[in-house]
């Protein structure tokens, strides 16, 4: 110790009085937040980087600054997944007809079901793909419909538009935007939304940022959910898939496009 202080250029004296100092008060504050730091990144299930801990912190009535958060969680070892590129997948090889692109890439929406968009993706697993249709709501993110499968056929993105209509019942003009895939432009599919107040949108051919709002979505389920681990079964996906969806991305996943709250939520508080 005699040498250690003597190459550090630090008395004994103050060494051994700065080991039985008491913490200070704003060590003991860092300590308490950075456990209500770890306590929101888990509550988070590990998605959460500095913004959203910061909006989950205030939630339960927490005042601290972002800056003081993001030091904090990087002290911590704490560090949300990051997004991956998705590849574009779309069969647009098809004598169907197509739709004009009137979403024009305008993401958003003056009141919820006014906008919906639709896609299709796959998920692997040991038993081989599981295919998943989401339909989503443009005003509040949230998912209205889905289905899985493990074919794409077009009955699987009849069923999650059925879903949705169920759930939601549009009485006003409904804009439903699409890309050029064979199960949105398929007779069948096309003879179910002319039932209702819908008008038909589709993205240009191979342009995948005509739907980067549904691009955006299929890229969160994967970094959140479907890459943090290995099914072994399509049963098991779609369970992990099912309360990823229902439970955490509808009702309580914070958005950082709503306010950095769920989309349950911001209905909750913009259609009173």
């Amino acid at each position: 110790m005699k040498t250690m202080c003597r190459v550090l250029d630090v008395s004994e004296s103050g060494f051994y009085a700065w080991r039985k100092r008491e913490p200070s008060h704003r060590q003991r504050e860092n300590e308490q937040l950075t456990e209500q730091i770890a306590q929101a990144f888990q509550m988070g299930r590990g998605v959460y980087g500095s913004p959203r801990v910061r909006a989950e912190l205030q939630g339960q009535g927490i005042r601290c600054s972002k800056q003081r958060v993001a030091r904090l969680m990087r002290q911590a070892g704490l560090r949300a997944v990051h997004k991956q590129r998705r590849v574009c997948t779309t069969d647009s090889h098809h004598n169907d007809p197509v739709a004009p692109n009137l979403l024009q890439r305008d993401f958003t929406a003056p009141a919820p079901n006014r906008k919906w968009l639709t896609d299709i993706t796959a998920i692997w697993t040991a038993e081989g793909w599981l295919y998943l249709a989401v339909v989503l709501n443009v005003y509040s993110r949230f998912v209205v419909g889905w289905a899985m499968a493990s074919h794409r056929e077009e009955s699987l993105v009849e069923t999650a538009l059925w879903m949705a209509l169920g759930r939601r019942q549009p009485l006003e003009e409904l804009l439903h935007h699409s890309d050029r895939g064979r199960k949105s432009t398929s007779l069948a599919y096309q003879a179910v939304l002319a039932q209702f107040p819908i008008q038909v949108s589709m993205s240009k051919k191979g342009d995948c940022y005509d739907n980067a709002m549904m691009e955006s979505f299929f890229s969160s389920l994967k970094t959140e959910c479907v890459h943090r681990q290995a099914y072994q079964s399509r049963a098991q996906a779609k369970q992990s898939v099912f309360e990823w969806i229902e439970v955490f991305y509808n009702r309580q996943r914070r958005h950082s496009s709503l306010g950095y709250i769920s989309p349950v939520t911001y209905e909750q508080q913009t259609c009173l």
